[in-house]
């Protein structure tokens, strides 16, 4: 009866420890998994996507009609240069984009829209019909940058404008 008491006893010690164990593997992983999403959770982009038409050109006698808010898909791209697209003849319209696609979300009724993104440096676009669209470029003719920093939504309102005059 002795020898079953002792048997319990290192095996409830065995348990106890392989339990231990576990839980320690478990929060490994699970700690592991969070640093791999580090930044997404409170991190991206945020704005207004707007529909601009007609004549912009100023006028003091008849102002301009605000920009109108539009549901639309909007594609997150990695960084995309002008060498990394396909163009469509000389206008802001492209026909393909060689970088990695990183997200695509349908904008909310009033154009507005939250993406949730790791750090990093992006490219946005909307599509009409078969082309991408973006018309906004910085210095390097990398098309529409968005900077995504760790802890922060950056606001970026997208204007597509290819039914404006300006």
């Amino acid at each position: 009866m002795q020898l079953s008491a002792v048997a319990f006893h290192i095996y409830s010690i065995h348990m106890k420890r392989s339990l231990f164990f576990s839980f320690i593997a478990m929060g490994s992983l699970a700690f592991l998994t969070l640093q791999n999403d580090a930044g997404c959770n409170s991190s991206g982009i945020k704005g207004h996507v707007y529909f601009v038409s007609g004549n912009r050109m100023p006028s003091p006698d008849e102002p301009q009609a605000a920009p109108k808010g539009i549901k639309t898909k909007l594609f997150v791209y990695k960084l995309t240069n002008l060498g990394e697209v396909q163009k469509e003849g000389s206008s802001a319209f492209y026909k393909s984009i060689s970088t990695e696609l990183v997200k695509e979300i349908t904008t909310n009724d009033d154009g507005s829209y939250k993406i949730k993104l790791k750090p990093g440096k992006y490219s946005l676009f909307v599509k009409k019909d078969d082309l991408f669209y973006s018309n906004l470029f910085d210095a390097e003719n990398n098309i529409h940058p968005v900077e995504v920093i760790k802890g922060k939504m950056t606001r970026d309102d997208f204007q597509v404008d290819y039914a404006a005059v300006y």
